[in-house]
């Protein structure tokens, strides 16, 4: 279950930074750091998680959303 939630978060990832693969995306790297994100990118990504998985992700939850390994950990627990 987590294998397939990580397989996602990796695509929703590269869809806001294209830049990337997502075998170069690190799963305990901050993405802020690691992918040159920022707070909005960061609520795009909140965005995407509700529209894929049904998971609301309040403003407030928002900062627990650091690492790859994180948001999976975030969507597991809540949904």
């Amino acid at each position: 279950m987590t294998e397939a939630i990580q397989t996602t978060v990796l695509d929703l990832l590269v869809e806001l930074a294209p830049e990337f693969e997502a075998g170069d995306i690190d799963l305990d790297e901050d993405l802020r750091d690691q992918l040159d994100i920022d707070s909005m990118d960061i609520h795009q990504l909140a965005t995407r998680l509700y529209e894929t998985f049904g998971v609301d992700v309040p403003e407030s939850d928002r900062a627990e959303l650091t690492t790859v390994r994180r948001c999976v950990a975030y969507i597991a627990s809540n949904r």
